[in-house]
């Protein structure tokens, strides 16, 4: 902890932190995390971005996700420390920004919702999953490098944890491809996503 870190508790300063984490996902176990992620978006969207609600989401996707650690391929995290709540609210932006530009990262506004049709759509081979919170107090599980399997798993339940808490300040979720029919190649992850560290 820095001298910096120190005076600010010492002074009550609220500690904001924002992390954001990416995972590949690779495999035939896929395609139902896309209809979560469609179905977390959608409810956000008709809740008008209420956090409880998107935090609800968040829980059910990292549930999700957990479910399926067999099919993670590569994983990465960043995340930075703040103390004043602008400053977090700008980089939360700042990533929103550059998550919404990876390809067909986006939450799709249609209303296809996934049924047996899945049969007849090709699907993507693999899936990345971008995570984006903005919370307060420390996180050690999530203020940690995630690029491997136990910390990852343990970064997806403190994200659960803090849901439940009451610590988050900020929730985005992005993924690509944004939905079924949508492919994402090998090369395109290479691409887009280089920041990834194979597990």
């Amino acid at each position: 902890m820095g001298l910096r870190d120190q005076f600010n508790r010492i002074t009550g300063k609220t500690r904001y932190v924002v992390s954001r984490i990416f995972i590949h996902l690779r495999g035939p176990d896929i395609p139902p995390l896309l209809g979560v992620l469609n179905q977390a978006g959608r409810a956000a969207m008709e809740a008008d971005g209420d956090l409880t609600v998107m935090g609800e989401g968040l829980v059910d996707i990292c549930q999700h996700l957990l479910q399926l650690n067999a099919s993670w391929e590569a994983a990465a995290n960043e995340g930075e420390v703040f103390w004043a709540e602008g400053d977090a609210g700008d980089y939360v932006n700042e990533l929103f920004t550059d998550s919404a530009q990876r390809y067909l990262a986006d939450v799709p506004s249609g209303t296809e919702t996934p049924t047996d049709d899945w049969l007849t759509i090709p699907l993507t081979p693999n899936l990345v999953v971008m995570l984006t919170v903005a919370f307060t107090g420390e996180v050690p599980d999530l203020e940690t490098n995630l690029a491997e399997r136990e910390a990852l798993e343990y970064g997806l339940k403190a994200l659960i944890n803090l849901h439940y808490q009451q610590k988050l300040e900020a929730i985005q979720v992005h993924f690509s491809p944004a939905q079924l029919g949508d492919e994402l190649s090998d090369e395109q992850v290479l691409l887009n996503f280089p920041e990834l560290v194979p597990l």
